[in-house]
């Protein structure tokens, strides 16, 4: 079929004109075998077009049709006719897929072999234009390289990223990738596949590097080198401290590793040097802060304008039930205090960016106003009326710009909510397990005429079963450290007898980077001695925003078994959801509570930690150890947990 293709485009008119009379195409289409376009070219006769040009172009477009209908939902290996299409994923390297590819591929069977029409009219559910890297180019760039023994001794990880930069990917991958290159004219997002990122047993998230390139320098050869030196850096990310520090939690060894590469197109429109999508967001089936009649079950989705960064970096984003997509999640002054009020985007205008720089050098972040201007605010805003104190849907008026989504999630521009509703209720049944999922939606209805929902990626979420019962009759009071209402974990932990907590008489909001290197350390010892430790601390873990919490990555306190956030009297607690830091608390099996400083309930007992002795006191934080242990014991199903004193 390939050459019958390839001679068809060259053959004279004459030639097609003789072959069309005696019906020929028809006849050696069901010779070979190809039914389906012997059945829908058969009928037609030479008389029904006005030139040979046009038969010549009838049947083009015919095999064309057959090739995708054919590839539709499958991973196709690369030839330099594959067809780079949303309904297919091209395999540039042999090999394991990795945790996204393996996702990926099952999105793609969903998405295009299952007609979601039906069940949610008014919007197209897609994929971008993706390729896969499978793990042998890995191997294969690890050995003939000679990385080995970089990997094993050297300790400075930007020697290793500048080692790994220098290697040669093979000539095979080089060669397909200048290929691909001619048939994406978008952003390009390079995303790490490792085996073990995203598997069932571990599933991590945000630990290895992901790059977005502008993909617009007029030479195709800077494109390509741009390319090449960003799938080098996010092979050489298996090896960064933060990674190392990951396989170090797990017990699991480091060149055990390999990584698989997804390529794929970049959801979103160019405003003026911009470009970036209208929404991103993620989803998950399992929602550990239900409110009012919501079930934890019936998950919750978390979106903002912009670039997906700065949802899954635990920004300030807007909450929702899919359930119950017009119940307020927040007060009217929390929707306010913590609506967005900056995104991110890709800067087009950085036609050739120093990607040895990291994951941001394409990437830029703007106030609101720019979106406003670039009009994407339209379906996404709301304003606050002060006299009125309430918040009208839509922008055709001045006053601040609320980011709630409302005429969406309300008014239904899309059905954005049901959308999400049906898309985790199908993954979650066909992966027997909580999910998460990621989006980006393109409101303009470009295609079909209606707007765009992209699925970029699923995962496994662990950690949320619930079926371990706390009796609190039969709990002895005094024995009570720590009591939290809202908790997330399932289970109970005794491997703990060491606590490392902020001195809530030392915490100042404008000090937590400097709180971030002291637990930094802290942890480092513990980790080094083979001791999990509770950690408890004021404001947000994990935020990127350190006025409202300390901003660490995991691996900053990774050996942490339970971690506490808690409110103070002048320090609101804002919950941590949507993060890839909060995604791999909960997915390694890390108890998370938190704890509100008006509850009458919840409670720390600063008294007993006091009194406990002493490891370690630095400016911020304090060490202790309970000589008698520690039981931390998790209610999934009330939310409820405890932390014991004694074993």
């Amino acid at each position: 079929m390939k050459e019958f293709e390839a001679q068809l485009k060259q053959i004279p008119d004459e030639t097609i004109t003789y072959h069309a009379i005696k019906n020929h195409f028809s006849l050696w289409m069901m010779a070979r075998g190809e039914i389906e376009i012997a059945r829908i070219t058969k009928p037609y006769k030479v008389t029904d077009f006005k030139n040979p040009a046009e038969i010549r172009n009838f049947l083009l477009k015919v095999i064309q049709k057959y090739k995708v209908e054919k590839e539709r939902g499958r991973i196709v290996n690369f030839d330099e006719d594959a067809l780079l299409e949303e309904s297919n994923i091209i395999s540039l390297c042999s090999g394991a897929l990795g945790g996204k590819g393996r996702g990926l591929a099952f999105v793609n069977t969903l998405i295009y072999n299952f007609n979601f029409s039906d069940i949610v009219p008014g919007i197209n559910i897609r994929t971008p234009k993706t390729s896969i890297i499978g793990t042998d180019e890995f191997d294969f760039f690890i050995n003939r390289n000679k990385l080995k023994q970089v990997i094993k001794s050297e300790t400075d990880y930007n020697i290793t990223r500048r080692k790994f930069v220098d290697g040669e990917l093979s000539y095979d991958l080089v060669k397909r990738l200048k290929i691909f290159l001619k048939h994406i004219t978008k952003p390009i997002a390079i995303r790490s596949s490792s085996l073990l990122e995203d598997s069932l047993g571990q599933p991590f998230a945000g630990v290895f590097e992901t790059y977005l390139l502008p993909n617009n320098h007029p030479d195709i050869d800077v494109r390509l080198q741009q390319m090449m030196t960003a799938i080098k850096l996010v092979f050489a990310s298996v090896f960064s401290p933060q990674a190392r520090t990951y396989f170090e939690a797990i017990n699991y060894k480091i060149e055990d590793e390999k990584m698989a590469l997804v390529i794929q197109e970049v959801v979103g429109n160019q405003f003026a040097q911009y470009f970036y999508p209208h929404i991103s967001g993620t989803a998950q089936s399992h929602n550990y802060y239900p409110i009012g009649h919501m079930k934890p079950e019936e998950g919750f989705a978390v979106i903002a304008i912009g670039l997906g960064q700065y949802v899954v970096e635990g920004e300030k984003t807007f909450r929702f039930s899919p359930k119950y997509p017009k119940i307020e999640v927040c007060s009217l002054k929390d929707t306010i205090k913590n609506s967005q009020t900056e995104f991110y985007l890709i800067n087009m205008e950085r036609k050739n960016p120093d990607i040895m720089e990291g994951e941001g050098a394409s990437l830029s972040r703007l106030d609101l106003s720019d979106a406003e201007n670039h009009g994407t605010l339209k379906h996404c805003a709301s304003v606050y009326d002060a006299d009125s104190e309430r918040i009208d849907a839509g922008i055709d008026k001045p006053g601040p710009r609320i980011i709630n989504f409302a005429n969406i999630l309300k008014y239904e521009y899309i059905p954005l909510a049901k959308t999400v509703d049906v898309l985790l209720g199908i993954i979650k049944e066909a992966f027997g397990s909580p999910v998460e999922i990621e989006f980006a939606v393109d409101l303009n209805k470009s295609y079909k005429n209606q707007p765009s929902f992209y699925l970029l990626q699923i995962k496994p979420l662990v950690g949320s079963e619930t079926d371990y019962n706390i009796d609190e009759s039969k709990i002895d009071k005094s024995k009570i450290l720590l009591f939290s209402e809202k908790s997330m974990g399932n289970g109970k932990i005794d491997e703990i007898s060491d606590v490392i907590y902020v001195d809530p008489t030392k915490f100042d909001n404008s000090k937590t980077l400097e709180m971030t290197m002291e637990i930094e350390k802290l942890n480092a010892k513990m980790l080094a001695l083979h001791q999990k430790y509770l950690l408890i601390g004021p404001g947000r873990w994990g935020s990127r925003d350190r006025f409202i919490g300390i901003p660490v990555v995991w691996s900053q306190i990774s050996n942490a078994k339970a971690i506490v956030e808690l409110s103070m009297k002048d320090f609101p607690l804002d919950a941590s959801l949507g993060s890839h830091f909060f995604h791999n608390v909960t997915s390694m099996g890390v108890g998370y509570f938190s704890v509100q400083y008006y509850s009458d309930t919840e409670l720390i007992r600063w008294d007993i930690l006091e009194k406990q002795e002493e490891i370690e006191r630095t400016e911020y934080f304090r060490h202790v150890r309970f000589n008698e242990g520690l039981t931390v014991i998790m209610d999934g199903k009330k939310r409820l947990s405890m932390v014991l004193i004694g074993k």
